[in-house]
């Protein structure tokens, strides 16, 4: 069992052939997507094309923070949360594009943050050379009750001890696959209830589909990898995240469907 614990199926690069890449994830083993919003409420519109395997989620993404409006922003992610989204985010923060203002990230991040405790919803982060401001508000969520994931985990053993600490999950991606990763310490650390395994599609296709464009299907060979470094087998890997998915996100699934 497989499950997609982050993908932005929503992407125009999936506008042509969306319902055969479905199909192709579903062949794979791969038993659900969560489908990740980052702006835009068509997360929601890819996830009704298959309600039983794929799931959504609301939020602005650190990127687009430049634009972010609280009047109208929350109100717009609430109306999503109750229309069935899984989680708030992607939101975050990346001080490594940059693309918006610091200050105007940090402002979008805790809005959100505060939104993800009011509606009892777990949060997906995006992290990127912003440790310092993600653990700390991290750890203040936590404090609230806040669970969340911070996906695609690239940082250092010390942030994922942080998240860890406080009970939140890390997603590795298939980054892992690749031979500049220098990472494996981290995916060691990851206790088994805490971990969980994504794609980020249709971004960062693993070994050996590096340089074309990724979807859910090519999940497995991140689980291979994975089972390497934990001294697992892919079979039981993909069952732990999948379970690890499934209650995390409250999805409408066992970890023997």
């Amino acid at each position: 069992m497989l499950i997609d614990s982050h993908a932005h199926l929503a992407a125009e690069k999936f506008d042509t052939d969306r319902a055969p890449m479905l199909q192709r994830a579903w062949d794979a083993g791969v038993s659900h997507v969560v489908v990740i919003g980052d702006s835009t409420s068509t997360a929601r519109d890819v996830a009704r094309l298959d309600p039983r395997r794929l799931s959504f989620t609301a939020g602005v993404h650190p990127h687009e923070a430049h634009a972010f409006d609280a009047d109208r922003d929350i109100p717009r992610l609430h109306a999503l949360v109750v229309d069935g989204a899984v989680a708030v985010g992607e939101c975050g923060l990346d001080y490594y594009y940059d693309h918006s203002p610091r200050a105007l990230q940090l402002r979008a991040f805790e809005s959100q943050l505060d939104l993800a405790h009011e509606v009892g919803l777990p949060v997906v982060v995006h992290t990127r050379q912003a440790e310092d401001d993600t653990a700390r508000l991290m750890q203040a969520a936590a404090l609230r009750g806040v669970c969340g994931v911070l996906h695609c985990f690239t940082g250092s053993p010390a942030l994922a001890q942080a998240a860890i600490d406080v009970g939140w999950y890390i997603s590795i991606s298939g980054i892992a696959t690749f031979s500049t990763w220098e990472r494996d310490d981290v995916v060691a650390m990851i206790p088994d209830p805490q971990l969980l395994v994504e794609t980020d599609a249709p971004y960062l296709a693993p070994v050996p589909h590096r340089g074309k464009r990724n979807e859910s299907a090519f999940l497995r060979s991140t689980v291979e990898r994975l089972a390497v470094v934990r001294a697992t087998t892919p079979e039981r890997l993909g069952l732990l995240t999948a379970s690890n998915a499934i209650r995390l996100f409250k999805l409408p699934l066992s970890p023997s469907t």
